[in-house]
């Protein structure tokens, strides 16, 4: 009752009336999941233990594989193995540090460069207010090669112009379905909750069954990272020294049950508590031996290398990029940057690409040929003398000018640098008409 009520002793009957909770029915259940209106309206689905959301994943309750004793697997706890942080990390740092350029596809076939648009400007100078558009794009890889999904808030203005492009931490988006459509709900840099249609949200999402959920790798080969999380662990106890199985053997000495209990208690946490030292103090009678097996006999070490090939796998990297040096020499270096390239930047930044034209791109714009592509040449760092090489023969092949050499250089052009060479079985001359035609020596 109001306090206003209670000065002019009227009662309310809406506070007075009991609050009745409205019945659930099968049939109230089965309608809000068939019909994708209501399941809108209803907001986000609940979460159970049999199929958990994704913030219960991400906590560590999913990814359990058929061995119980294995440790669940999730994004959190997978990348704390160096494998899985360094195949993410490569992925997203040469996706971050290449640029991604934004061409027209005209209607004769060439492309051209477009560098007037404002997507250009945020996904390779500056994505939002003081925040650089690498670090945008890393962390919007990064995380979508660790959950398989992640996000960008792109707003447009009045104009239809996009404003900026802000990454958005996945476990903070709840995505709401309204028949194909589909609405974000997320909290973004400013601090303000906002629901947005898709086509304001860049959503990744990778090995989407219905187009839309993403999977992450690692749960979906959760046995596989449950056992290389289960060797790590194995590895820590080892380094650590402690026994997590064991028999002791006391003696019967004790007056009571509790000090019996007490001294148990006593040579367990000796035994288990690292900064104990493992050093118990036991009677001559009394005895401790542990069944856990040594490094050697687990094989720890060759398990781990195992583990590794396996998470590269994956991600699709090629070992000698996660400096496994057994599996790269100098011989094949160069094919296995080839491979690194065509297996596994193509496929992840194949699929960033795809869902960034869908989203920051109109659909007029696509249509008029608009695309992105990463300029993977970037990534081609060659010898001076290869460099070299390979500008002599462009310019004297005949396909490139000299001028265009030295513009790939970094070099201001000259006057007369605009003319093709001839190949080196022709001459020119310079006397001739225009049209005539180069003569053999």
């Amino acid at each position: 009752m109001s306090t206003l009520a209670r000065l002019f002793d009227r009662s309310d009957p809406a506070a007075a009336a009991r609050r009745a909770e409205p019945p659930v029915s099968a049939a109230s259940v089965s309608s809000t999941a068939t019909d994708p209106a209501a399941s809108a309206d209803a907001g986000p689905a609940s979460s159970a233990t049999a199929a958990p959301a994704a913030w219960l994943t991400d906590i560590g309750w999913g990814g359990q594989g058929r061995v119980r004793s294995l440790p669940r697997v999730s994004a959190i706890a997978a990348q704390r193995h160096a494998t899985v942080f360094a195949c993410c990390n490569v992925i997203a740092g040469d996706l971050a540090k290449v640029p991604l350029k934004l061409y027209r596809r005209r209607d004769d076939g060439r492309e051209e460069r477009v560098r007037t648009h404002p997507l250009a400007y945020l996904l390779n100078v500056e994505a939002s207010p003081q925040v650089a558009a690498a670090t945008m794009r890393y962390a919007l890889v990064y995380a979508f090669c660790l959950r398989g999904r992640s996000y960008s808030y792109a707003p447009r203005d009045g104009a239809g112009e996009l404003t900026l492009m802000e990454a958005i931490r996945p476990d903070m988006v709840a995505m709401l379905r309204a028949g194909r459509a589909r609405f974000y709900d997320f909290e973004d840099g400013a601090g303000i909750m906002r629901r947005v249609p898709s086509r304001a949200m860049v959503h990744l999402r990778y090995m989407a069954d219905d187009g839309w959920t993403g999977r992450s790798p690692i749960e979906v080969a959760a046995e596989s990272m449950g056992l290389a999380l289960a060797g790590q662990e194995a590895a820590a106890r080892a380094a650590a020294g402690g026994a997590t199985r064991g028999v002791v053997k006391l003696d019967s000495v004790y007056g009571d049950d509790e000090a019996y209990q007490r001294n148990a208690r006593r040579v367990k946490a000796a035994l288990s508590d690292p900064d104990s030292n493992g050093w118990p103090i036991i009677s001559p009678d009394e005895d401790i031996k542990a069944l856990d097996l040594s490094a050697a006999d687990q094989q720890l070490l060759e398990s781990r290398k195992f583990d590794r090939e396996q998470i590269a796998q994956i991600y699709r990297v090629p070992p000698s990029k996660l400096q496994m040096l057994e599996h790269g020499v100098k011989a094949n270096g160069e094919q296995q940057a080839i491979d690194y390239k065509a297996d596994c930047l193509l496929h992840w930044g194949r699929l960033t690409e795809a869902q960034l034209m869908l989203s920051a791109l109109t659909e007029a714009e696509r249509r008029a040929g608009f695309f992105l592509r990463h300029d993977y040449d970037a990534l081609l760092q060659a010898t001076t003398k290869e460099r070299y090489d390979a500008l002599a023969k462009a310019i004297g092949g005949p396909w490139t000018t000299m001028n265009e050499g030295r513009v790939m250089e970094g070099m201001e052009p000259i006057e007369g640098g605009d003319r093709m060479y001839p190949p080196p079985n022709m001459t020119r001359d310079d006397t001739a008409a225009p049209g005539h035609k180069e003569t053999e020596e």
